[in-house]
């Protein structure tokens, strides 16, 4: 069967490649083996090509971070899915190849109707969205959240997320044209980054004491989100896209206590509450609060054109079986 693999880490493009290997044999009673349907390539599969994600397979290794597929066999103790259960690829199996094997406990058995496309995409950046806004302040509706990077894909979830709960999103981006994609995922307000921006968040927020703060970017993109912040806010990196050490003025830390954070979803603390922030997102998936727009869907032939595409921008998608 053909499945994506990755030889050596450096450049994705140079290292990655389709191969045939073999099809699956024997199963453990406790298994399940699932037909992959669609996986998206997602910033943290570039990380993990380049060597410098926390998670390094021994390579060669099948790579791919998430997806959504279609079991085709269960093992002879398995009773909490069935062949034809429509399932995430849980964490830990990598995704990118016409068939996996995956412990049935870990599944999570999603709706038979249920986008598929959208639903390739909801073991990341949904969950990291819910964690985000429930692990570090308390948050009440009408409460404002500032994040950059309010155009990418993560981003989508955390505004659909964040309006599911009955808060505000102000979104700060680089370019003009990005204004309109945050405006269309559902932020309240969105933002340019200039020399301007702290007073045009306090004004256009009418001076709230904003208490989250989420910042995918680094460099000075982080000390503006501080600024925003009103006192004792959090500040929480989750991403580092600029890749630039964040700067953060000690001003806001010493006398307004503003706090600093650092998340990983696949931490130990996290993995325990992963289940049930997953089953948070399919609710919204099903309600139809959660639609990140797909660019294209590539072959598994295409997989660097479509790692390509990842770089230069877009959310794209691998279709293993229709």
């Amino acid at each position: 069967m053909k499945a994506i693999r990755l030889k050596a880490y450096g450049d994705p493009l140079e290292n990655i490649s389709v191969v045939e290997i073999n099809d699956i044999g024997t199963i453990n009673n406790d298994e399940v083996v699932i037909e992959v349907l669609y996986s998206p390539v997602n910033p943290s599969d570039l990380l993990l090509m380049q060597g410098t994600y926390p998670i390094q397979p021994e390579l060669p290794a099948v790579i791919g971070g998430e997806g959504v597929g279609r079991v085709v066999s269960v093992g002879a103790s398995v009773t909490t899915v069935k062949p034809g259960d429509i399932v995430t690829i849980p964490f830990g199996t990598f995704a990118w190849s016409e068939k996996v094997v995956a412990k049935a406990a870990a599944l999570i058995v999603l709706p038979a109707n249920v986008d598929l496309q959208q639903a390739a995409m909801l073991s990341i950046n949904p969950p990291t969205a819910v964690l985000l806004l429930e692990e570090f302040v308390s948050l009440n509706s009408g409460d404002w959240v500032v994040l950059n990077a309010a155009n990418a894909s993560v981003s989508h979830a955390i505004i659909a997320v964040a309006k599911s709960k009955g808060l505000k999103t102000l979104g700060i981006v680089r370019r003009k044209e990005a204004v309109d994609i945050a405006l269309k995922a559902g932020a309240d307000v969105v933002l340019i980054e200039d020399e301007n921006i702290v007073d045009e968040a306090k004004k256009a927020t009418n001076n709230a004491e904003i208490k989250l703060g989420l910042d995918a970017v680094g460099g000075k993109a982080t000390n503006t989100l501080a600024e925003i912040l009103g006192n004792e806010g959090r500040l929480v990196s989750y991403a580092m896209m600029s890749r630039e050490p964040m700067t953060v003025n000690q001003i806001g830390l010493i006398f307004r206590r503003i706090q600093i954070h650092g998340f990983f979803m696949y931490l130990p603390y996290y993995i325990p509450k992963l289940k049930n922030a997953i089953l948070q997102s399919v609710q919204l998936l099903e309600q139809g609060k959660l639609n990140v727009p797909v660019a294209k869907i590539y072959p598994p032939e295409s997989v660097k054109e479509a790692i390509q595409h990842t770089i230069d921008g877009g959310k794209v998608l691998l279709q293993f079986k229709s």
